[in-house]
């Protein structure tokens, strides 16, 4: 039966009210002039994403927001799953706040997000950290305000993890960590179900928003002077799918395109069974779009990725890039790789060289295969140590560092379009990035900060470029 998803702009009518309720008890509990958030987010852009919403609605509040929890009246971290690295520094950080809840009896620690959703993590926290006043999970960050007021206004904790992902909540406000850089969800949730991933068990089925809200909240940020503008989702490729008008990625980023003005559009992520021949033409004609695509392929071993349920091989994935290489001009390649995934040999990883060696990625996201409780590999036998993962690991960046000082050198010389991003220390160095997503340092006032420019590539490293600005 097909799944069918609704949009509901209703944050205005059932939580607002919940602000100002909060806004009046901080009023009595705030240690400074304005109640203040402290807001830690891991994990991928979604997350950020998410904490922009968050932010948003305590903005509405009346908060400000500090870069140190010392001086918070709510402490909130947004949590990733993805990894297990991440979910011990969430674990080591929230048992650092025992001291400060005990000097602020009336600081309201949190916890939200992917790990909130998966059940053995929220019962760890709710024995393990009694000072932890609020949790909940993706599918909750709709009713945050109504989650917090329950917290604050009662005393008592407050625990929930509702996964109806049925439903798409608009209208939540937004507060974005950028001025030039933002992020743009454009669906939720994963139907993929690969063997090693959390992500379908904490963020739900896949479900897109509609198109006609995205073009107007793109248009929004174009018209505000935002010149990177990266559209979100587990799957974009597969966006639309679950739409009754039936409108493809494709469709949705060509219109976007359409748009007047000076930005670039990316997207990610992009799983290469969904990614068409369409979508790639779409990227080679547009105007606005990166010529940036950020396709994950886990593995070069088809065994493997049949192991990964990841529905494409080797082969397939290669036809895909190959295409993209003859139709988009001087293409950035980059992509994700698992490393000792249960079951791997030796023979495995050595296809997974051989294909980074042929794709000649630009850039690549590296990781050691990390089990996830709930996930079917967490349960796969897996032979080979630790020790022995490391090495092969260390392999692959050597590969990979070679092929990416050999891109960069290619070109010295060029001139680049660049996103002035930030500045680098205090000695005059700036931090630009191409449309490829290639880092590029230059000498420069920080009033070029959040604008485009030119530059001249004169030196290269191993991943960054070095250049200088041209000056009309």
């Amino acid at each position: 039966m097909e799944e069918k998803y609704s949009s509901l702009n209703d944050f205005n009518n059932s939580q607002s009210e919940y602000l100002d309720l909060i806004f009046e008890i901080m009023e009595k509990r705030k240690r400074s002039d304005k109640p203040v958030a402290y807001i830690r987010t891991y994990g991928c852009q979604q997350n950020v994403a998410d904490g922009e919403r968050i932010k948003g609605m305590l903005y509405k509040a009346g908060f400000e927001f500090d870069d140190k929890p010392d001086n918070a009246d709510i402490i909130i971290f947004n949590t990733c799953a993805v990894r297990e690295h991440a979910e011990d520094r969430v674990f080591g950080n929230v048992g650092a706040l025992k001291n400060l809840k005990r000097k602020y009896p009336n600081t309201l620690i949190a916890l939200c997000g992917c790990m909130m959703e998966q059940k053995h993590i929220a019962d760890r926290m709710y024995k393990s950290f009694p000072y932890v006043g609020l949790v909940f999970g993706t599918h909750a960050l709709h009713i945050f305000p109504e989650l917090l007021y329950r917290a604050l206004s009662s005393g008592k904790r407050v625990y929930m993890r509702d996964n109806d992902d049925s439903l798409i909540h608009e209208g939540i406000p937004v507060k974005r960590d950028g001025r030039f850089k933002g992020w743009l969800p454009i669906m939720y949730g994963c139907n993929n179900f690969c063997t090693y991933c959390i992500v379908p068990y904490v963020r739900g089925r896949e479900r897109s928003r509609e198109k006609d809200i995205i073009l107007s909240e793109a248009k929004d940020m174009i018209n505000s002077g935002y010149k990177d503008i990266t559209l979100l989702g587990q799957n974009v490729n597969s966006y639309g799918k679950n739409l009754k008008n039936g409108v493809s990625f494709s469709e949705l980023i060509r219109e976007i395109d359409s748009f007047d003005g000076d930005y670039w559009l990316r997207f990610m992520t992009s799983h290469p069974k969904d990614c068409t021949k369409e979508l790639i033409d779409t990227i080679a004609d547009s105007k606005h779009i990166s010529k940036h695509l950020h396709l994950p392929f886990q593995s070069g071993s088809s065994r493997i990725l049949k192991l990964m349920n990841r529905h494409y091989d080797r082969q397939k994935y290669l036809e895909i890039v190959n295409y993209a290489k003859n139709k988009i001009e001087d293409v950035s390649l980059t992509s994700d790789v698992i490393v000792g995934f249960p079951g791997e040999t030796y023979e495995d990883f050595k296809e997974t060289l051989s294909l980074i060696k042929e794709v000649e990625f630009t850039s690549l996201f590296t990781f050691i295969y990390s089990p996830r409780v709930g996930t079917p590999a967490a349960s796969m036998n897996d032979p080979v140590s630790a020790e022995e993962k490391s090495k092969w690991f260390q392999e692959l960046l050597d590969v990979q560092e070679e092929i990416a000082s050999k891109r960069c050198k290619a070109m010295v010389g060029t001139t680049q379009k660049v996103l002035v991003e930030s500045e680098k220390g205090k000695d005059g160095i700036l931090n630009c990035r191409t449309s490829g997503n290639i880092i590029v340092e230059v000498k420069g006032s920080d009033e070029y900060i959040g604008t485009f420019q030119n530059v001249k590539v004169t030196e290269s490293g191993n991943w960054i470029l070095r250049g200088n600005l041209i000056k009309e």
